[in-house]
């Protein structure tokens, strides 16, 4: 996507970026050039104002469920094995952060999981 006018920061690379940015995920340097590009592109200001009211939407209907018991087993079993430690207290919840069902991204993909 491209608004036709010119940038410091492309239009589509802001939009790749919009969920880092709506979970203060990005250091202050890029926070800054996404926000300055938001400030000056309309098209984008609005796709990011679509996307705040998703991530608002998906913490009203979706916040505060914690993980089953049985995941949180096999992630203690699996810090076992991978640490070598006999105790591994581990707390999960699951919180809105977990972005499946959102727009797909490949800066988000390596912070997915499977599990």
């Amino acid at each position: 996507m491209s608004c036709g006018e010119p940038h410091e920061t492309d239009c589509s690379e802001v939009l790749s970026e919009v969920w880092l940015f709506l979970d203060h995920e990005c250091d202050q340097r890029r926070k800054e050039l996404l926000q300055s590009h938001l400030d000056e592109c309309h098209p984008c200001l609005e796709q990011y104002g679509i996307e705040e009211h998703l991530k608002a939407l998906l913490a009203r209907k979706c916040g505060g469920e914690l993980a089953p018991e049985e995941l949180k087993r096999r992630l203690r079993a699996h810090l076992f094995q991978t640490t070598g430690e006999g105790t591994v207290e581990v707390e999960v919840e699951i919180t809105t952060t977990t972005r499946a069902a959102a727009a797909p991204s490949s800066s988000r993909s390596s912070r997915s999981s499977s599990d």
